[in-house]
C-alpha cells in the first residue's frame, strides 16, 4: 500500500502544470553539468518546481539532495555535502534565508563540489551584484526568473482541479496567473464560494499577505509599502509629496523587497501584491484608504505632467488604467488588455490602412468621413503600432462651425453644444469622433487600453479654453454607457450616442474629485454638464464684474453673484481653502495690480478699500467727476477682460 506521503506527491504532481521551458533547461542542465539560478516572489511556485526538477532527476537515474533553508541551522557547516557519487545533483530553496552567507556559498562551498555537479538555487532575490560580477559564475550560471502562470496552463490547472470552466476566466484575472493565489481562489471555490474580485476573500487576502510579504518593520514603511502598492510607479519625490520626510530611507527599503520591480519610470510591485495590500487596506481602513487615493490622484496629476514626451506619458496611464480596470467593476473597463503596442503621430502611409480597418470593422460611409478628417485635421489622429505595424488608431478633433455639413455625428455634436452652452469667443470643443482596433473593431483589445489613456492625457493636460469634451466614437453606446459614466462623461440627453462633459460647469479639479469618489465607491451626482450652472456670454460676464465690484463689501450682494461659479473663480476651490467670495475678491486685486498706477489707485479707493463717495473720490484725485468715470470704466474694462481671458483660457492660469 502506497504511504501517505507517496498519495501526496501524486496528487502535486497531478497539478502541476506549465514550466515546460523551466524544466526542458533543467533535464539540458542535468545531460551536463552547471547551475541554475532560479527567482521570483513569493507564491509563484519555485518550490514546486524544484519538486518537478527532483522527479525528473529521479527519473534520469540520479539521488537528489534537497535542502530547505527555512529548516537549516546557521553553524559551522549549514549546508550538507551531497551524496557521494558521481554527478551529484544539489537543489537549494529558499535561498534568500542564506543571504548573511551569500560569500561563503559563492567562494567557498559551491566551488568544493564535484565540477560534474548539478546546483539549483531558488529563492525571491535575483543573484545579488558579486554574482553578476565574476565572469566564471556568469559563464556557468543560468538565471531563471519566474513569472505567473500562462493563461494555458492556468486553465488547465483549474481543470485539474475540477472548477466549473464558467469561473475559469474570473479566477485567472483575479489571480493574475499567480500560482499560490489561483491555488487560494480554487481552495475558496471548493468551500462555496463564487469571487468576483479578491475583495470579495478577506481571509484570502490575509493570507496571502503573510505568504508574500516579510514582516513590514515600523508604521512608516507599512505606509510606503502601501502608496507603493497604489500608484503605477513609485519614485522618491511622489513618496516625499505623500509621506513627507525620510521618503529617501523607505525608497531604498522598497527597493529592496523581492516583490518589488525597478522600471524606467520607477518602481512597482508584483501584480498580486499590489491587489493584496490595496485590498486588505480598502477593507481594513477604509477612510485611511480613501485619504490616500484622493492625495494620491493629485499626486499622480502631477507625475504624468512631469514626464517628458507623450509616448512615455501614456505608458505611465495604461499602467494605471491596468491597475485600476478590475477595481472599477465596470465589464468593460476590467475586459481590457494589458498592451505591447504604442502610440504614433498619423502619418501618409497610414491612410490607406485606416481607410480599410474602418470600411472592414464599420462600413464605406465611415471609411469615407474617416478620409475627409484626415485630411481635414491630420493632427487629431493618434495611431496604435505594434512591431511597426498598425493596429488601430483613434481621433479627437476640435470643432468649429466651419465644420457642419459634412459628418451627421460630428452635426448632431455641435447642436448638442449650441443649444447647451456654445462655445465662446477662443474656447474650443474637443470630440473624440473614431476609435477602430484592427482585429477587435470596438471591442476590448489593445488599442481600446491606449485610447482611453490618449482620451486621459487629453483630459490631464486640458488647457482653459476647453469648453467641452465630447466622445461619440461608438457604433454599440449602450456598451460603453457604464465606463463613460464612470469618467464623468453623461449620456447626452435627446443626442443618442453621444456623451458630454462641459468643463466650464465641472472643471478638472471636480472631475477629479468625482473619479475619486466613483473608485471608492462613495455618493457622487449623476455624470453631465451640470446645467444648472450657468455659462456666462462676454455681456453677461462684464456686468457681473461691474456687480461684484459695487458689491465687493456686502456679502450678501456677493453671494448671489454669478461669477462664484464661474470657471475662473471655482478653478482654484481646492488650492488654498478660500471660499468663492474670497477667491473672487482675490481675483479682483490681482487684476487691479496689473493696472497702471494711477488707475490702480482709482480702483482701490472706490471699490476695494472704498471710505467716501465718488465724487469725492476725484476731488481727492484732482479730477472732475466726467474724467473720474471715464478712468473708472477703462479702469473697469480692463479688470474684466484680464478676469475674461482667465475664464476663456486666453491668458495664465489664475493664481
Amino acid at each position: 500500500m502506497a504511504s501517505l506521503g507517496e498519495k501526496l506527491h501524486r496528487l502535486r504532481q497531478q497539478s502541476f502544470v506549465g514550466r515546460e521551458d523551466e524544466v526542458a533547461l533543467f533535464r539540458a542542465t542535468l545531460a551536463t553539468s552547471g547551475m541554475l539560478f532560479v527567482h521570483g516572489p513569493g507564491g509563484i511556485g519555485k518550490s514546486t518546481l524544484l519538486d518537478a526538477f527532483a522527479q525528473v532527476a529521479v527519473g534520469m537515474g540520479r539521488t537528489p539532495t534537497r535542502v530547505d533553508a527555512r529548516h537549516l541551522s546557521l553553524g559551522p557547516d549549514p549546508l550538507p555535502v551531497p551524496a557521494d557519487e558521481a554527478r551529484p545533483v544539489l537543489l537549494i530553496d529558499t535561498y534568500e534565508r542564506l543571504e548573511s552567507i551569500d560569500d561563503w556559498v559563492r567562494e567557498r562551498y559551491l566551488p568544493s563540489l564535484p565540477g560534474d555537479s548539478v546546483v539549483v538555487i531558488a529563492g525571491r532575490h535575483a543573484p545579488g551584484p558579486r554574482w553578476r560580477a565574476d565572469p566564471a559564475w556568469r559563464g556557468l550560471m543560468r538565471v531563471v526568473p519566474l513569472g505567473n502562470l500562462p493563461h494555458a496552463a492556468g486553465q488547465a490547472h483549474l481543470a485539474v482541479q475540477r472548477v466549473p470552466e464558467s469561473m475559469h476566466e474570473q479566477l485567472l484575472a483575479i489571480s493574475r496567473g499567480h500560482p499560490l493565489t489561483l491555488s487560494m481562489l480554487v481552495d475558496a471555490v471548493h468551500r462555496g464560494a463564487s469571487p468576483r474580485a479578491l475583495s470579495d476573500l478577506p481571509d484570502v487576502v490575509g493570507a496571502l499577505l503573510t505568504q508574500l510579504v516579510d514582516e513590514v518593520p515600523t508604521v512608516r514603511h507599512r505606509a510606503a509599502l502601501e502608496v507603493c502598492a497604489h500608484v503605477p510607479v513609485t519614485t522618491e519625490d511622489l513618496l516625499t509629496t505623500l509621506l513627507g520626510a525620510d521618503a529617501g530611507d523607505m525608497f531604498a527599503w522598497l527597493r529592496t523587497l523581492p516583490f518589488v520591480v525597478e522600471s524606467t519610470h520607477g518602481l512597482y510591485p508584483h501584480d498580486v501584491v499590489r491587489d493584496a495590500i490595496d485590498t486588505d487596506l480598502r477593507w481594513r481602513a477604509p477612510d485611511r484608504y480613501a485619504d490616500l487615493y484622493r492625495r494620491k490622484l493629485a499626486a499622480f496629476l502631477d507625475q504624468v505632467l512631469a514626464v517628458p514626451g507623450e509616448r512615455e506619458r501614456i505608458q505611465l496611464l495604461v499602467a494605471t488604467i491596468l491597475i485600476n480596470r478590475t477595481r472599477s467593476g465596470i465589464p468593460m473597463l476590467s475586459a481590457l488588455p494589458p498592451t505591447q503596442a504604442y502610440v504614433d503621430r498619423l502619418r501618409d502611409n497610414d491612410r490607406t490602412a485606416i481607410v480599410a480597418m474602418t470600411a472592414a470593422s464599420q462600413d464605406e460611409r465611415q471609411s469615407g468621413l474617416v478620409t475627409h478628417w484626415m485630411r481635414r485635421q491630420p493632427e487629431a489622429f493618434r495611431v496604435f503600432r505594434l512591431s511597426g505595424e498598425l493596429c488601430g488608431y483613434t481621433a479627437c478633433l476640435d470643432l468649429t462651425a466651419a465644420d457642419i455639413g459634412v459628418d451627421p455625428v460630428v452635426d448632431g455634436m455641435w447642436a448638442y453644444v449650441s443649444e447647451h452652452g456654445s462655445p465662446r469667443p477662443g474656447e474650443r470643443v474637443r470630440a473624440w469622433r473614431f476609435f477602430v482596433d484592427r482585429e477587435h473593431g470596438q471591442r476590448p483589445s489593445p488599442s481600446m487600453t491606449l485610447s482611453l489613456a490618449v482620451q486621459m492625457l487629453d483630459i490631464i493636460e486640458l488647457g482653459d479654453d476647453v469648453a467641452w469634451s465630447l466622445v461619440g466614437a461608438f457604433d454599440d453606446p449602450a456598451q460603453w454607457r457604464q465606463a463613460m459614466e464612470f469618467l464623468d462623461f453623461g449620456a447626452a440627453h435627446g443626442s443618442p450616442g453621444l456623451f458630454v462633459h462641459d468643463w466650464r460647469r465641472t472643471d478638472r479639479a471636480e472631475w477629479s474629485e468625482r473619479m475619486h469618489a466613483r473608485q471608492i465607491g462613495a455618493p457622487v451626482r449623476r455624470p453631465g454638464p451640470d446645467l444648472d450652472r450657468p455659462v456666462l456670454s462676454r455681456a453677461e460676464f462684464a456686468d457681473a464684474v461691474r456687480s461684484a465690484l459695487r458689491g465687493l463689501h456686502e456679502p450678501t450682494t456677493l453671494r448671489d453673484n454669478p461669477l462664484l461659479h464661474a470657471r475662473v473663480v471655482r478653478s482654484g476651490r481646492n488650492q488654498d481653502g478660500r471660499t468663492p467670495a474670497e477667491r473672487l475678491r482675490d481675483l479682483i486685486g490681482t487684476a487691479v495690480r496689473t493696472l497702471p498706477a494711477d488707475l490702480a489707485v482709482l480702483v482701490t479707493r472706490t471699490f476695494l478699500e472704498p471710505t467716501t463717495t465718488q465724487e469725492r473720490v476725484a476731488e481727492s484725485l484732482h479730477l472732475s467727476f466726467n474724467t473720474y468715470r471715464r478712468h473708472r470704466d477703462k479702469a473697469v474694462a480692463h479688470i474684466t477682460r484680464w478676469l475674461w481671458d482667465r475664464e476663456t483660457g486666453a491668458g495664465a492660469a489664475p493664481p
